[in-house]
């Protein structure tokens, strides 16, 4: 079933179908992400968003249902080089990663080497035929970076922009979001992600752009009142 629009939510359990669980915790163990995914399964999150390590027993847990496997890579510092990031890509897929959270090369942000992050992030795209969301980690950027950021990702045929790791500076803001919509316009998703934890945050973020939103606190979210 397809999300409702912002304007038709009604309850927390309406946000569901927005949310990717996520289990990204360094220390995080399989058992906790075996209760993410059974979790998905009875609220009907999106996806469950995982580290490699467990992105085999994720798949398996979550196979026959709805509800993806998403896998970050190159997480949570962007630095690896553009082979590495293929390579770490490519294995995600065949473990079972449905969806790929890809953080961009932050070196190269940050330095503006715009032709470079276009290369890298087309280089990715290209290799694995799964949607790619691109992690911007909009906190540690200032607003010209972000701008051209995002608009590097869609040229590079990324499916989504990203607010954030969850480890960096900052998480989302509904600024961060609108700022992301207004730069990639309707052909782009745009994932909401870190520090949200209420059901009230999460719409916040709806209305302002998105269309997906990363929670480890997605069970809360849909227990809460938008």
């Amino acid at each position: 079933m397809a999300p409702l629009p912002p304007e038709g939510i009604r309850s927390g359990r309406d946000l569901a179908p927005y949310i990717d669980h996520t289990v990204l915790a360094p220390d995080a163990t399989a058992e906790q992400v075996l209760v993410a995914c059974d979790e998905a399964r009875r609220h009907g999150f999106a996806a469950v968003c995982v580290r490699a390590v467990f992105a085999e027993a994720a798949a398996r847990r979550l196979r026959g249902t709805a509800v993806r496997t998403a896998v970050v890579v190159d997480f949570p510092r962007g630095e690896a080089t553009t082979a590495e990031r293929v390579a770490e890509a490519g294995a995600a897929l065949r473990l079972g990663a449905q969806e790929l959270d890809l953080v961009i090369r932050l070196p190269d942000v940050l330095a503006g080497r715009w032709g470079a992050v276009l290369d890298d992030l087309a280089a990715v795209v290209r290799a694995v035929p799964v949607p790619v969301k691109v992690i911007l980690e909009t906190a540690a950027l200032d607003r010209d970076r972000v701008v051209a950021a995002a608009a590097v990702a869609r040229a590079a045929g990324a499916a989504y922009v990203k607010t954030s790791t969850g480890y960096g500076p900052g998480g989302a803001t509904p600024e961060a979001v609108a700022l992301l919509r207004a730069v990639v316009g309707d052909g782009m998703g745009v994932k909401a992600s870190g520090g949200i934890r209420t059901a009230a945050q999460a719409l916040a973020m709806l209305r302002a752009g998105a269309t997906r939103l990363g929670a480890s606190a997605s069970v809360a979210i849909v227990g809460g009142a938008p």
